[in-house]
């Protein structure tokens, strides 16, 4: 198959950007209208599909990028972990679901939220890319608010945070809740 300027120019675009890459950057760039650059795109993306590719093209995080096909996953993960130990604590995670359903967030409402002080898990959550400052709330002290990032979009191939799963479908349901209760009451003595 082969292909026009219109896609030879966009996967030469894409493949050296580091970022997703917006279509109306894209359109821009091509001197095209952001509808056709989009429908140049979906024909790349459904190409690779057909030819059953390593790499798909994907919208992510608002924009366009290339990213390994998920069911090279095995290979890129030990390629990329060969050595290092970037997976986040579980604290780390459950401080950052809190920013990514709750932002924008203060330090003191996370740690509020989940008990314990959360300034070294937000430090890291800052220094890996995935939370920033977007605000003061206001009030005394204006403490810092925080939320995601287009890395976070990124790390979780989402293009944006209404696509995360709703809150209401990660929690148990009413059954598992009333075993919980059950199990925690006080045995009475008899």
């Amino acid at each position: 198959m082969e292909l026009s300027e219109e896609h030879r120019a966009l996967e030469a675009v894409l493949l050296s950007a580091v970022e997703p890459v917006p279509p109306t950057l894209l359109a821009e760039l091509l001197e095209l209208p952001s509808e056709r650059v989009e429908a140049l795109c979906d024909e790349l993306a459904l190409g690779y599909e057909a030819q059953g590719r390593g790499f798909v093209l994907v919208r992510v995080a608002g924009g366009y990028r290339y990213q390994t096909h998920p069911d090279m996953a095995p290979f890129v993960e030990r390629y990329a972990m060969e050595g290092v130990s970037s997976r986040l604590s579980s604290a780390a995670l459950e401080t950052l679901a809190i920013v990514a359903y709750r932002q924008p967030v203060s330090r003191g409402q996370i740690s509020a939220l989940r008990g314990v002080n959360v300034d070294g898990v937000v430090r890291l959550l800052e220094q890996r890319g995935y939370i920033i400052a977007v605000g003061q709330a206001p009030g005394p002290g204006q403490p810092i608010l925080y939320g995601t990032t287009p890395a976070f979009l990124e790390k979780l191939g989402i293009d944006n945070l209404g696509q995360l799963p709703r809150a209401e479908d990660l929690l148990p349901g009413p059954e598992a809740m009333e075993e919980l209760e059950e199990r925690l009451r006080p045995v009475a003595d008899t």
